[in-house]
């Protein structure tokens, strides 16, 4: 295992433990992703706090790791070949992690693209729109009088949970039966819109009843409730 002091972003989040895989986030949707899929697997990994109040994600250190400065970032120190492994983009971590262990991802090609699809669609369409969202409804866009910007990313956003739940009613979880990291993906960003983006009445959720079952199932997974909150 290479000392992970090459890594710059170590010298202003020290490893305390360098063996472990070193995760660099903050408990938002994207950055959650990735610890509630560590608990989930337990692998061992070390918690770095990176504060958007004091702008970490810009600093040097920082974007030595991720240039385009946005969390979740990781090192494993035990990457492919037994050399260190940077990463950054949360969906291309927990595909990192479900190969590396073998876990929450289906080993068959067929169900594995089932799988990584669902994943791809909350990357591209339900992050960035819940965002817009949360943006207009809770953050400065109510200062803005032309709600249309609004009223356009609300009617994406139902349509995306319309999708969600006709998925969910033939489906206990995203891709079929098993739990993956399509549904690791998908439900921080629900349980965010209509909590921290207090967006739910907004969207209409009450009317998305598949969506409103797997997103309880999901958070009384005690990995979840624990991955929830890292870092601390």
């Amino acid at each position: 295992m290479t000392e992970l002091t090459a890594f710059p972003i170590t010298s202003k989040w020290p490893a305390s433990h360098p063996e472990r895989l070193q995760l660099y986030s903050l408990a938002t949707p994207n950055g959650v992703k990735v610890s509630i899929m560590l608990e989930e697997t337990g692998l061992p990994y070390e918690a770095h706090k990176v504060s958007f109040d004091t702008r970490d994600q810009l600093s040097p250190e920082f974007v030595s790791l991720n240039p385009n400065n946005k969390i979740p970032a990781m090192i494993d120190p035990s990457g492919p070949g037994g050399r260190p492994l940077p990463l950054f983009e949360s969906g291309a971590i927990l595909i990192y992690l479900a190969d590396k262990t073998g876990q929450l991802l289906p080993a068959d090609p067929g169900l594995r693209y089932q799988a990584i699809q669902w994943l791809m669609f909350q990357m591209g369409g339900v992050g960035p729109m819940f965002g817009q969202v949360g943006f207009f409804n809770k953050f400065a866009g109510k200062e803005i009088d032309d709600k249309r910007p609004r009223d356009r990313y609300v009617a994406e956003s139902r349509r995306l949970l319309s999708v969600l739940d006709r998925q969910l009613a033939d489906n206990t979880w995203l891709a079929g039966d098993e739990y993956s990291i399509a549904d690791i993906a998908v439900f921080p960003w629900v349980r965010n819109l209509i909590g921290f983006y207090e967006a739910g009445e907004l969207v209409g959720f009450s009317e998305f009843k598949q969506v409103q079952r797997a997103l309880n199932t999901f958070l009384d997974r005690p990995a979840v409730q624990r991955g929830l909150v890292v870092p601390e």
